[in-house]
């Protein structure tokens, strides 16, 4: 439910009327924790939520829906469910910010994605690292789900980060996702050698630019 989430905020409550929301999605295993290190690099401006996943693995690790790590196998109305409870969590704080943006790292690039399908109006931009974008034909639950026609009309800023040799996402949702990225978002799509599954500083300085060019331009 909406505030069920354990967030970490960047500004106190008092602070965030009038901002623009940044909100970042951290990745299969991780906590909210893990992608506050790329704060300093990005605007200022933004008031960053970094959200907890609400499925506890233990030892401080969470997820967004079950998946199978050897084969990145998960259940479509699993992933469908976490969109759902995001939708409330964002619906009930996005009144007091001027825009909402969205940041997600692996796993989290699939929960940035499919909101951004279900409602593309809603974001002024959205970035995704070292992920993947859920295909609907995997699974239950999706195939009417998503809107990606609206979504192509919206042409929303999409900036899409990896390096072409990382180990964990597997290609056929490299290729997938990149005919969706394709033929839906305005995409700015950067490979980053040597980076394996993670985030290099390189990567932040452009994820800066390209927010500082969409989700804070006029």
């Amino acid at each position: 439910m909406a505030d069920d989430y354990t967030v970490e905020w960047t500004r106190d409550e008092s602070e965030r009327e009038g901002t623009p929301l940044a909100v970042l999605l951290h990745g299969h295993g991780a906590n909210e924790r893990d992608l506050l290190g790329m704060v300093p690099g990005l605007p200022g401006e933004f008031t960053y939520a970094s959200v907890r996943a609400p499925v506890a693995m233990g030892f401080g690790a969470y997820t967004w829906f079950d998946l199978d790590v050897e084969r990145l196998a998960y259940s479509s109305a699993a992933a469908r469910q976490a969109v759902e409870d995001l939708w409330r969590w964002i619906d009930s704080r996005r009144g007091q910010h001027t825009s909402v943006t969205l940041i997600g790292f692996s796993m989290g690039m699939a929960l940035a994605t499919s909101l951004l399908r279900t409602r593309p109006e809603a974001f002024r931009a959205a970035v995704g690292l070292s992920g993947f974008a859920v295909d609907p034909q995997r699974g239950e639950g999706m195939t009417d789900y998503f809107d990606d026609d609206a979504l192509a009309a919206a042409k929303v800023p999409f900036f899409w980060g990896r390096d072409q040799e990382d180990p964990i996402i597997p290609q056929d949702m490299v290729d997938y996702t990149h005919t969706w990225a394709n033929s839906t978002v305005k995409l700015t799509k950067v490979l980053y050698a040597g980076a394996g599954h993670g985030v290099v500083p390189q990567e932040v300085s452009h994820v800066n630019e390209f927010l500082r060019m969409t989700a804070l331009r006029d």
